[in-house]
């Protein structure tokens, strides 16, 4: 005779919520979303116009087609994304004059002196977390081992 397994004792075969790896990812990025918010709220941006904004703070113009690739946005994401940060003044987009096909996005100067702000930013981020900024840069690298592993395991 088998005796039918008690609900309220927890099996020890089980997998634990606290030793998945995707939990922790999925728990500290919205932990550390929730903590930009303020700032950004500071600067007037959401978190996803923050980094389109990072690319063009990198390098402008970039095409729409290069900001996708670079965050991994599709266009129906990425084209509200512009829309709003245009109607902020913070960008302009306007066709390639080589390949009108090509729809590039430029930095307005009230775009590029937002990025002097936003510099205070990932120092605010690393006293907010208590971690030394070698250890968010390693987190940053992992994290980045990581991210680039199971795009190739694809």
């Amino acid at each position: 005779m088998t005796s039918e397994p008690n609900p309220s004792i927890p099996r020890l075969d089980a997998p634990r919520l606290n030793r998945q790896v995707c939990f922790a990812m999925y728990s500290a990025s919205r932990a550390a979303t929730a903590a930009y918010r303020p700032m950004l709220d500071d600067l007037g941006l959401t978190y996803p116009q923050y980094l389109v904004m990072l690319v063009l703070w990198e390098e402008q113009p970039r095409s729409v087609r290069e900001l996708g690739e670079e965050l991994g946005l599709d266009s129906g994401t990425l084209s509200p994304l512009l829309k709003r940060l245009e109607a902020l003044g913070l960008v302009e987009r306007r066709r390639s004059v080589e390949d009108e096909r090509r729809v590039e996005v430029f930095l307005t100067d009230a775009g590029a002196a937002l990025s002097a702000e936003a510099g205070r930013l990932p120092q605010q981020l690393a006293d907010a977390a208590g971690l030394s900024p070698a250890e968010l840069d390693q987190l940053r690298d992992t994290l980045g081992r990581l991210t680039a592993a199971l795009h190739s395991s694809r």
